[in-house]
């Protein structure tokens, strides 16, 4: 109790009737939800039963459980701290009975539930390959974190995959239930089920929780605050810790206003702001407050810190993409060297997956081991390598593997069946299967609607390798995957179009690399371009880069940072159209979410951080200009260091020892 700050205290002591703490980013929200646990066990003597605390993460139960046991001893036992879904389970293991389950229920992977979706399809004669089964899952999952049942589906006249989904939603949860299992979503969706239509069930876990505690309010979608409003309804000592200013998960179905209108639905409420940082420096959390105070729907706070102001922030204004990395990248080493700090202390984060390719390249390039978190290594994505595939067979048309992945991407009625017929052939005639293909009328087993899909694939193939030129090579991919459809074919078969844009970025960046390299190295082709990516992976293999070393750089999204802290932080791509992202800020001209991760981003940095922005970025390989983003306007000019002319000199087109000479001969 002597640690706690006279708001923190409050909070810890405040245990009868609702109440709302606002906690902002680094002010010990966690230190307040232990505190008051032990505060109820040991000073109000609430036996550990009648206790509940729930966050989101396995990781931060198992954390406040280990520090409540530390501090109150055996009078913590019988006490639940757990997730959302582990409370649900517990709830349902004890009742489900009535709602027609066993006790015994299984709870099904995603694998589970994607098998159990496909049968529910062919029992309904729905083809997968015209409703993307994910994109259904997809689909579902939501509605039951909606609270919407499978009988209640809202139907589109217009979307095609939300008129299956009305089809095939009811007769999943049927065969689910006929297989005495449930899916992750189910777990929390059927508990509320059961707490509003069952009093006796509704009555015995109101009665044996008495007072409960919230993490991460502002993270909660309709069924999770549901449940947490059914459970604390009897007796009303409900806490809720969060800050709206955090909540960055909208897309997912958490809904903001959850916390915003807490104070107004419970009488009573008191509300306590925890402002107080223990992370940043003040001038990292000036940055903050600046920008997040220009969103109008908010919970008025403001972070200070008594630590001192530190150091102005950094800032890059790049040529390009490629430049910017080169240019964190340098800055990273030079304070690296220069502080003898270990890699783990430095983070590159971005808005968009696609934006880790340069980062990763330029890392590479210096040998510096990294962490990619949230999401696969640039080139081990499946639309890059489909895309890639196509770029190999241009370079080469003998290469069979290649070849084999884009037949039928975009899909163009080439089934297993005749590629075995292809295959086959070519064996038997010691060809290649590329002959093959223009040899299909020669092959025996093969429909005519499956010979003209080859026929056509074998003469765009050879269209494009008698016009490919070693010169422009990034316009003439972009203009190849345009003619064949790819963008059409991943909104088609994906469904769902934020997953969709995503890997369109991603194949973007794919055709803004070969733009890069053409750039660094003239005359080169195809071959070489394709010699370089596969080295720099074989490179990694061969370093054990794989197994993600302890002491390496983290470069992750925005999303993925939350509740983590680095001493450097980068926050890279502050331009319109990628902070704020071009398709939020089409939704939400205010761009309110997207303002909170940036304030999140900001909030990651402990000593140092640097804002990076492009005057120029590729789009499929053609420079475009770029505007800076809204959020920089909104920060105060006297916290910015004042380098926009030394990051607009050019930087050495390669660092490595030219770097470290520099270094050492400055030290000197």
């Amino acid at each position: 109790m002597a640690r706690l700050n006279p708001q923190q205290y409050e909070a810890v002591h405040h245990t009868e009737g609702p109440l709302l703490v606002l906690a902002g980013a680094g002010s010990g929200k966690t230190q307040v939800i232990t505190s008051r646990i032990v505060h109820l066990l040991k000073n109000k003597r609430i036996p550990a039963e009648e206790i509940l605390a729930v966050t989101f993460t396995n990781k931060a139960a198992k954390e406040m459980q280990q520090r409540v046991a530390a501090a109150a001893g055996k009078s913590s036992q019988g006490m639940v701290i757990s997730t959302f879904h582990s409370l649900g389970v517990r709830i349902l293991r004890r009742d489900i009975r009535r709602l027609g389950y066993k006790p015994t229920f299984s709870i099904y992977t995603e694998s589970d539930q994607s098998g159990v979706l496909r049968q529910a399809m062919r029992d309904l004669n729905l083809d997968p390959k015209q409703y993307n089964p994910d994109s259904i899952r997809w689909r579902i999952s939501l509605a039951k974190n909606g609270l919407i049942g499978p009988d209640s589906y809202p139907a589109s006249g217009t979307d095609q995959l939300d008129a299956a989904t009305v089809l095939v939603y009811p007769r999943y949860q049927r065969l689910l239930k006929a297989f005495n299992a449930i899916d992750f979503d189910d777990i929390i969706m059927l508990a509320v089920q059961m707490l509003e239509t069952l009093p006796e069930v509704r009555d015995y876990w109101q009665q044996r929780f008495r007072y409960l505690m919230v993490d991460e309010y502002q993270d909660t979608n309709a069924c999770q605050f549901r449940l947490i409003a059914l459970l604390a309804e009897r007796h009303g000592n409900l806490c809720v810790v969060g800050d709206d200013d955090q909540s960055i998960y909208g897309w997912r179905g958490a809904e903001v206003q959850n916390i915003l209108s807490f104070e107004h639905q419970r009488s009573g409420c008191r509300v306590i702001k925890l402002e107080q940082n223990y992370r940043s420096t003040g001038t990292i959390l000036s940055a903050a407050n600046a920008v997040i105070r220009n969103n109008r729907t908010r919970c008025d706070k403001a972070l200070w810190t008594d630590s001192g102001d530190g150091e102005p922030i950094a800032q890059i204004v790049a040529e390009d993409e490629e430049s910017e990395a080169r240019q964190v990248v340098e800055q990273l080493q030079l304070a690296q060297y220069q502080q003898r700090r270990p890699w783990r202390d430095f983070a590159i984060l971005y808005r968009s997956n696609a934006q880790s390719r340069t980062f990763e390249e330029a890392l590479r390039m210096e040998g510096i081991p990294y962490i990619l978190v949230g999401g696969q290594k640039f080139f081990e994505r499946k639309e890059v390598k489909d895309t890639l595939a196509y770029l190999a067979v241009l370079a080469n048309p003998r290469d069979e593997a290649a070849l084999v992945r884009i037949i039928n991407f975009p899909r163009r009625g080439i089934g297993d069946t005749t590629m075995l017929r292809l295959n086959q052939w070519s064996l038997e005639q010691s060809t290649t299967l590329f002959d093959a293909l223009g040899r299909v009328h020669e092959i025996d087993g093969i429909s005519e609607a499956a010979r003209k899909a080859v026929n056509a694939f074998h003469s765009l193939l050879r269209t494009e390798l008698a016009s490919f030129k070693p010169v422009n090579m990034a316009a003439q991919a972009a203009a190849l995957f345009k003619r064949i459809g790819i963008n059409e074919e991943l909104h088609r078969t994906l469904g769902d179009h934020n997953q969709a844009r995503k890997r369109i970025e991603n194949i973007e960046q794919l055709v803004n690399a070969l733009a890069a390299f053409e750039e660094r190295t003239p005359g080169a082709g195809l071959t070489d371009f394709l010699e370089r990516i596969a080295l720099t992976e074989d490179n990694r293999r061969e370093t054990g880069e794989e197994h993600q070393p302890q002491d390496a750089v983290t470069l992750m999204s925005l999303h993925a940072s939350k509740g983590l802290e680095f001493p450097h932080v980068y926050l890279v791509g502050l331009e319109e159209g990628l902070l704020p992202h071009h398709r939020s800020a089409e939704e939400d001209p205010e761009a309110a979410e997207e303002r909170r991760l940036c304030y999140v981003g900001i909030t990651r940095a402990r000593e140092h951080l640097t804002l990076s922005r492009c005057l120029t970025r590729r789009k499929y390989g053609t420079k475009e200009e770029r505007c800076p983003s809204r959020f920089l306007a909104e920060l105060p000019p006297h916290l910015i260091a004042d380098s926009t002319a030394a990051a607009l000199t050019p930087e050495p087109a390669d660092l490595g020892m030219d770097f470290f000479a520099r270094m050492l001969a400055e030290e000197s």
